[in-house]
């Protein structure tokens, strides 16, 4: 299972024997105007088998997280420190060389847009075949069967024909599993999927998790969900971790953050979600502002312009002090970055339970 995080300071972790271990990762990325902090002390782990979904607005750091983990700020002007340990290898001191063979083969990412991330002048299966090549001595007919298979085992209909067209006569469902097909095809033990249904419509979003599901129980490999759609993490993962300004502000199995969220902003996504439980005549509630900027954090807890129930704390607290990740009472895995007390976020809920539901 994902290991909690304990009721340790946010900065420290212990060690865990974990198969994915991320400690206080911290990127920043130097500009004209200031020091973009878009990782700030972040840490979570994961086992093989099981997923992680990491949620959050555009901004968050949460895709700047996942591609750390493929180390792809290696030659950039990021600024990347802290750890992490995949298989009992540590990542961000490895050179770029033995991180370029790792790529693939150990650790693999589905992103964002299929079309931008594959090339137009190659054949969606040529493309597929180099991936396999890069890290395999076979010859370019053997790397070819081994697309083809590949696309056979994403769903693409005819993929012995399949295999010759270029991506602008795929459609967007049958990129992105072009995408899978292009990630899977050298067994990677970690897959990143990084929104990998942004732009499909909900059929065609619901035909890739499943296939992202039935994919990791065949291949056994550790999955990391990179969302702002708390519906497709309740649908695929185990644990969440909410991320907002770069921190992590609350963490746990999927049923324990969506049954029981304990942070504001968490409300905030779960209450600007459509739910066909509701009334027809209910209105969204979008969180109000918006993200921060990640060159001038406000101080305290990054959230709290934001807020509605700031209030409710002792004054000053919110702007003033950062809070820490802590345990909530009656979970074993659920923390939360909030100087709210358990009576108040009580009372809050009990005020107004149609606008603060607990359930997606």
């Amino acid at each position: 299972m994902t290991l909690p995080l304990s009721a340790q300071p946010a900065d420290v972790l212990p060690a865990t024997g974990s198969f994915l271990d991320v400690r206080d990762l911290r990127v920043s990325f130097p500009t004209e105007d200031g020091l973009v902090k878009s990782v700030d002390g972040v840490s979570f782990t994961l086992e093989k088998g099981r997923t992680l979904g990491i949620v959050g607005e555009s901004g968050s750091g949460k895709s700047v997280t996942s591609l750390a983990l493929l180390g792809l700020h290696k030659g950039t002007r990021a600024q990347v420190s802290g750890e992490i340990w995949l298989e009992g290898r540590e990542l961000v001191a490895l050179p770029e060389h033995e991180m370029r063979a790792l790529r693939g083969t150990t650790v693999s990412m589905i992103f964002q847009d299929p079309l931008s991330a594959l090339h137009p002048f190659f054949t969606v299966g040529s493309q597929i075949a180099e991936a396999y090549r890069v890290h395999h001595r076979v010859s370019k007919k053997e790397a070819m069967e081994r697309a083809v298979e590949m696309l056979k085992r994403v769903g693409i209909p005819q993929p012995e024909r399949r295999a010759k067209d270029y991506p602008h006569q795929f459609s967007g469902g049958m990129r992105q599993r072009a995408m899978i097909a292009m990630s899977l095809v050298c067994d990677p033990a970690l897959l990143i999927a990084d929104e990998p249904t942004t732009a499909l419509d909900v059929t065609v979003q619901a035909q890739i998790l499943d296939l992202i599901r039935d994919l990791q129980e065949e291949f056994g490999s550790a999955v990391i969900i990179i969302t702002h759609d708390l519906g497709v993490v309740a649908d695929v993962a185990d644990h969440i971790l909410v991320m907002y300004g770069g921190r992590r502000i609350e963490y746990g199995t999927v049923r324990d953050v969506l049954k029981q969220p304990e942070h504001p902003y968490t409300w905030g996504l779960l209450q600007s979600m459509p739910d066909i439980a509701d009334d027809v005549g209910r209105r969204l509630n979008p969180i109000p502002g918006s993200p921060p900027s990640l060159i001038n954090l406000p101080s305290g807890c990054a959230f709290h312009p934001r807020c509605a129930y700031k209030g409710w704390v002792s004054e000053g607290s919110c702007t003033v002090e950062r809070p820490e990740l802590r345990p909530v009472a009656g979970t074993a895995a659920h923390i939360a970055a909030c100087h709210l007390t358990a009576r108040a976020k009580q009372e809050i809920r009990g005020a107004d339970t149609h606008d603060h539901r607990s359930t997606p």
